[in-house]
């Protein structure tokens, strides 16, 4: 299970506080491994946090554990979440529009041969966020059971032929 996980971003804060929004939590400021970090918490069964650091924030080993050291800003990575939210797909996009980032709804073939759907947000243009409303949350589920993955074709190709 992921308990949280951690991204970076120009503005930590509006970051944090749009992913609190999105999970129907809260946002706190996070300075204890690198200045300007910002939490967002989703208020949820198991607590489920997203760490907001600083563009190019590197996490290195410190003698009392992890500390944040500024590093070369990266506009894009292969860093992506899937998140789940209450609010509906028009909220998201709503969302999304009020902040200027891109946003698409996709639908996505599952491992398992069915289809689900998520929404593309594109945090400050360049970070992927998969949201999944909670009607999107089951389909999504089900086709990434690991018996699903064992039953997957091998590489992409081999997907797409046997479509």
């Amino acid at each position: 299970m992921l308990f949280h996980l951690s991204t970076d971003a120009e503005d930590p804060e509006r970051v944090a506080r749009i992913l609190a929004e999105l999970m129907g939590g809260k946002a706190s400021p996070c300075p204890r491994v690198a200045e300007g970090s910002w939490f967002a918490h989703a208020d949820d069964a198991t607590n489920t946090l997203v760490e907001v650091y600083p563009a190019g924030t590197l996490l290195v080993e410190g003698p009392e554990g992890m500390v944040g050291l500024p590093g070369p800003t990266r506009r894009r990575s292969a860093l992506h979440f899937a998140l789940g939210t209450p609010l509906s797909p028009e909220q998201v996009h709503a969302l999304a529009a009020r902040e200027g980032w891109p946003v698409e709804t996709c639908t996505r073939q599952g491992m398992s041969g069915g289809r689900y759907h998520v929404i593309e947000l594109w945090i400050e243009g360049v970070r992927l966020a998969e949201i999944l409303t909670e009607d999107m949350q089951q389909a999504y589920l089900d086709s990434v059971r690991l018996d699903c993955w064992a039953q997957a074709p091998a590489s992409s190709g081999e997907r797409a032929r046997a479509a």
